[in-house]
């Protein structure tokens, strides 16, 4: 790339929103590249650097040419047949043709194709450079920036999400002149807020990075992010304890400092009564803090907080640090106190005062529903029934404590701790908390049975519901969170190894359903009238949509685990009736797929199926019959073949029973050579009608003993 410079793009605003900002970073970057892409500047745009702080989007692009190349530019005119009279002169649109293009006629140029002549008009537009272009670039990235709740600041007209401070627009150590949100670019940027308050000189695109670094701003978030880790790491060795700093905080922290320093904190112990789940949210999700814990995994009283200054007055700024989380680890310690002062149960009868959704009643309503189904799934897998009832109906209690109602995110987990407190048993303790599991993608699913039982009967309930009175999700929208459930409730079944029809779990949700929960879904019709309601009919047509409803989510469950689209439909196609033999099957056709014979016996399958099939469409379904009569034989192919599947049939017959599918698509994969010998000696429709029936039913019991497992012919 000739005369290429180093482009650097910063844009300082006020503090972004931690959450949104390495979203509205991305889409910077992204609109940056496209817009010198779409205009044709060539540019290393593979080698783009994004850089974001609290205070700044910047963009670095290594080599940006100085203009884009010249355009050839071509106008087709009026064709040459119709742009002249008999007397050789041009047409008044040729002549508005000519003129349009700024020329005289005699400079057109004309273009001979298969299809006739044209004139037209040729020249070539120089590239503009760069600097003209790129304010509009930026603008038009910036206007392309995810940005819910745009905000207008002073008088301006412009909007964007925080006001706007300086502009820096460098191309090498030249200043791209232009203006953006009223802003007009130049090489003066801005360091730290604090540390580094006075205006900081950019030389050239290149020393913008270290510029930042020697202004106390770490612009590089991967580099403040290891900082971050480094810095906890050095602080939590004074506590002697572990920290525990996941990715999300991490990332939180991250998109708040711009010079992260960490401080060493601690509070009273007499706090760690509380749940340590209460602490820890307190800290992680209120304050942005880091909390310690011991080698056995508890709760210390320290923590670390990360300080966006390196302050000459650390004790102070710790100071404040615990200050601030006192009175919400006093506020915990009031609710946690006042909370175990009432049990539980007690909780239920209020239930019936909270709406759950209109057309389904209360959460006592809900919680009734639940333990039912409960119960009949509980029998079903030999799980306590008692115990799953007792876990249903306690499982909604804990949201109407003092706890829960400061902090939702903690439903269940304190559900468990009150349910303990008061004596239930572990396995419903554990189950209240549970049954949230998985609460969110890569979460395991709850591990003891009860937990289990209770997480497929809620999960089922409300899928159930919500589908019936009409509020699945549609397209992006799912503010009932049912994709998740449908998912979670797949999980749940295959990982627990819960052997349940699926599909009349649903139906048994819907029969617990109130009419008038069923009636709320329908739409009116074309003439505007609701139509009456057919219980059983809705509830059938329901129970399909949620049956595939959850199939489909299950269908990326196990792309996600490698699975092909063909493993998965060859297995759907016979329809399991639980999802754990659904599973079982889907692994023995992966295992059955690494046999050498496979090609070709999904090839032959899907031969049989078609030639099926067309009998069918042509002569009914009863026109293949089931029973094979070895008289009509009059290949040997087709006797062999015969032999082959009694024998295989035989053999696999106790496999298939014990559920071993993939020792009996092994022992099938054998019949490769007798089915590549049938179809290469054999007619199938033979003349002699008895004959060409006796084939059919031949391969129709082949197909049998394949789809007995999965329809391979889709592999």
């Amino acid at each position: 790339m000739s005369a290429a410079k180093s482009l650097l793009i910063e844009l300082g605003t006020e503090e972004l929103p931690p959450k949104a900002l390495d979203e509205l970073g991305a889409a910077f970057l992204r609109g940056i590249c496209e817009g010198l892409g779409k205009r044709g500047v060539a540019a290393l745009l593979d080698q783009a650097a994004l850089y974001v702080t609290p205070r700044r989007l910047a963009v670095h692009i290594p080599g940006v040419a100085m203009a884009q190349p010249e355009q050839a530019i071509e106008r087709r005119g009026p064709a040459v047949n119709a742009a002249m009279d008999a007397e050789g002169n041009p047409s008044k649109a040729l002549v508005g043709f000519a003129q349009s293009c700024g020329v005289s006629v005699e400079q057109l140029e004309k273009l001979e194709t298969d299809k006739g002549a044209w004139f037209v008009y040729r020249t070539v537009k120089p590239g503009q450079p760069v600097a003209s272009l790129l304010p509009e670039i930026v603008d038009e990235a910036l206007k392309l920036l995810p940005i819910p709740k745009p905000m207008r600041w002073a008088d301006h007209d412009y909007t964007f999400v925080r006001p706007v401070h300086w502009l820096v627009m460098l191309h090498g150590s030249d200043i791209l002149d232009g203006e953006v949100l009223g802003l007009h670019s130049g090489r003066k940027s801005r360091g730290h807020r604090f540390m580094h308050p006075q205006p900081v000189h950019v030389a050239d695109a290149d020393s913008w990075l270290d510029a930042m670094r020697m202004s106390k701003v770490l612009a590089d978030p991967m580099e403040r992010r290891q900082r971050i880790r480094d810095e906890v790491a050095r602080v939590a060795k004074t506590t002697g304890g572990t920290p525990r700093l996941d990715d999300a905080l991490l990332d939180e922290i991250a998109n708040l400092t711009e010079w992260p320093v960490a401080i060493a904190c601690t509070f009273e112990r007499e706090f760690l009564t509380v749940p340590p789940e209460a602490l820890v949210t307190t800290m992680e999700a209120n304050q942005k803090f880091v909390p310690v814990f011991d080698a056995q995994g508890k709760l210390t009283e320290h923590f670390i907080g990360i300080a966006n200054v390196d302050s000459k007055h650390p004790d102070e700024i710790r100071k404040g640090y615990e200050r601030v989380i006192r009175p919400r680890f006093a506020d915990a310690k009031f609710f946690w106190d006042e909370d175990l002062k009432t049990p539980l149960a007690s909780y239920q009868e209020a239930l019936k005062n909270v709406t759950y959704q209109q057309a389904l009643g209360s959460l006592w309503d809900k919680s009734v529903r639940v333990a039912e189904l409960a119960r009949v799934i509980a029998n079903r897998v030999g799980v306590d029934a008692g115990q799953a009832t007792r876990a249903a109906s306690l499982a909604k209690c804990d949201l109407l404590t003092r706890m829960v109602g400061e902090f939702p995110e903690l439903q269940g987990v304190m559900g468990r701790y009150y349910a303990r407190h008061d004596h239930e048993s572990a396995d419903v303790a554990e189950a209240l908390d549970s049954v949230y599991q998985p609460r969110f993608a890569g979460d395991t699913i709850a591990a003891g049975k009860v937990g289990q039982v209770l997480a497929v009967a809620e999960r089922v309930d409300t899928l159930a519901g919500i589908f019936a009175v009409g509020l699945k999700p549609t397209g992006n929208k799912d503010p009932f969170a049912l994709r998740r459930a449908a998912l979670g409730l797949a999980r749940t079944l295959i990982e627990g190894g819960l052997e349940l029809d699926h599909k009349a779990l649903f139906v048994e949700a819907l029969e617990l359903l109130p009419d008038g929960a069923l009636a709320a879904g329908l739409k009116p019709g074309k003439d505007g009238k609701t139509p009456a309601l057919d219980a059983g009919q809705r509830r059938a047509a329901l129970a399909s949509e949620l049956n595939e409803f959850m199939l489909d989510r299950l269908r990326g469950y196990y792309s996600e685990k490698g699975f092909t689209a063909e493993q998965y439909e060859a297995v759907l196609a016979v329809v399991p009736v639980s999802l754990v033999d659904f599973d079982h099957r889907l692994r023995a056709v992966v295992e059955f797929g690494r046999q050498p014979e496979a090609v070709s016996l999904a090839g032959a399958n899907k031969r049989v199926a078609n030639i099926l099939r067309k009998q069918q469409e042509e002569h009914g379904a009863q026109s293949i019959r089931e029973l094979v009569d070895p008289t009509h034989f009059e290949e040997d192919a087709e006797r062999a073949l015969a032999q082959a599947l009694d024998a295989a049939r035989s053999d696999t017959a106790a496999a298939l029973q014990r559920r071993d599918y993939t020792a009996v698509l092994a022992r099938l994969a054998q019949l490769q050579a007798p089915v590549d010998a049938f179809f290469d000696s054999v007619l199938v429709n033979a003349e002699n009608p008895a004959v060409r029936a006796n084939r059919l039913a031949l391969l129709g019991q082949l197909k049998a003993q394949f789809t007995a497992i999965a329809d391979i012919a889709r592999l």
